[in-house]
Parts: structure tokens; C-alpha cells; sequence
């Protein structure tokens, strides 16, 4: 009695996007960077022989922070009515991310006015200060390119240029921001907690 040979079915295989391999990429790389400012600061934190040290001038940007990390939710909502083809919630949820993410910005820079003008704290001024300023000033920066970013997309998205077949070069753009919010929530508990 001969045996019927089974016959596997051939896995369907799908690439990933290549816009999303290369976000997730620039993220590994990034995250690479931050490690090490992140263990920089915790080498040095307390180690400052002069100058006020993080105790005496830091106050934890709570509000902001919160501002922060609620644009995730929002960029997030704004990739979904973009898939589901709702340009104009698209558009107030897209925006509202802008709004967030430049109010995280001006409470960063609030606090380096108080820090530098106030208290005397400027990244020369000891180990502390360097630390923080390279450390906090590298998220600030990610920030700033992350609202560059979501501005021009902003200003396609007001010209009709934005559609729902883009939601998914969109949503690639999201994955930054996430990356952002979650690199704050680092940074938050090194400088803010563990740091004081």
C-alpha cells in the first residue's frame, strides 16, 4: 500500500516595510545613544566638588511632562482616524500633538532660564550641570526634530496632501514620537528621582 504524500503549504511570507525597518533601526541607535548619556549622568550625579548640585535647583516638570506624554495617545488617535479616512480628526489630533509637544518644550526652556539666570547652573559649572544639560538637552533636541517633522506633515495634511493611503508612512513617524515619550519617562526617573 503506497502512502500519500502530504504536502506542506508553502509559508506566505511578507516583508516588513521598509519605512518601518529603518525607523525601528535610527530608534536602536538612538536608544544606543541615550544609554549611554543616561549612565554618564548617574556616574557623575552627586560627584560635583562645587556649584549647585541637582537637590538645591531641580523641581520635577510634572505638568509638562504629563503634556508630553499625553501627545502619545494623541499622535496615536491621529493615526487611526487617518486610516479610517477621517482627515479632520486626523488634522485636531495631529495638531493637538504639536501643541503638546511645543508646550513640553517651552517648560524645557523655562526651566533652563531659571536654571542658568537664577540659580547660576550652566553646563560649564560643574559635572552636575554638564550632565544634565548633555542629557536633558539631547531629549530636547530629539523633540525639536520630532516637531519639525510633525509640522511639515501638519502642512501637507492642510494642502489635502495627506490621505488615507499614507496612513502607514504616517504611522512610521509615530513610532519616533512614541520613542521620544518613552525616552522621557528615562530620563524623568534618572534626573528627577533616582538623580536627587
Amino acid at each position: 500500500m503506497n502512502a500519500t504524500p502530504m504536502t506542506v503549504p508553502e509559508p506566505n511570507w511578507v516583508l516588513p516595510a521598509r519605512g518601518r525597518v529603518a525607523m525601528f533601526a535610527l530608534i536602536g541607535a538612538e536608544a544606543a545613544i541615550f544609554t549611554i548619556f543616561v549612565v554618564a549622568y548617574l556616574f557623575y550625579v552627586g560627584k560635583s566638588l562645587a556649584g549647585p548640585q541637582a537637590k538645591d535647583v531641580l523641581k520635577a516638570p510634572i505638568f509638562y511632562s504629563i503634556c508630553l506624554l499625553s501627545s502619545s495617545l494623541t499622535i496615536h488617535f491621529a493615526v487611526n482616524a487617518l486610516r479610517k479616512g477621517r482627515n479632520r480628526n486626523f488634522s485636531l489630533w495631529w495638531c493637538t500633538t504639536i501643541v503638546l509637544g511645543a508646550t513640553f518644550l517651552y517648560g524645557t526652556a523655562s526651566e533652563w532660564h531659571k536654571l542658568i539666570y537664577r540659580d547660576g547652573l550652566t553646563i560649564s559649572t560643574n559635572l552636575f550641570g554638564t550632565t544634565y544639560y548633555s542629557l536633558v538637552g539631547l531629549h530636547g533636541f530629539h523633540v525639536v526634530v520630532g516637531l519639525i517633522c510633525l509640522g511639515l506633515v501638519m502642512a501637507f495634511a492642510l494642502l489635502g496632501y495627506v490621505r488615507q493611503e499614507h496612513a502607514e508612512r504616517v504611522d512610521v513617524l509615530s513610532l519616533y514620537w512614541h520613542f521620544v515619550d518613552a525616552v522621557w519617562v528615562v530620563v524623568f526617573t534618572v534626573v528627577y528621582v533616582v538623580g536627587r
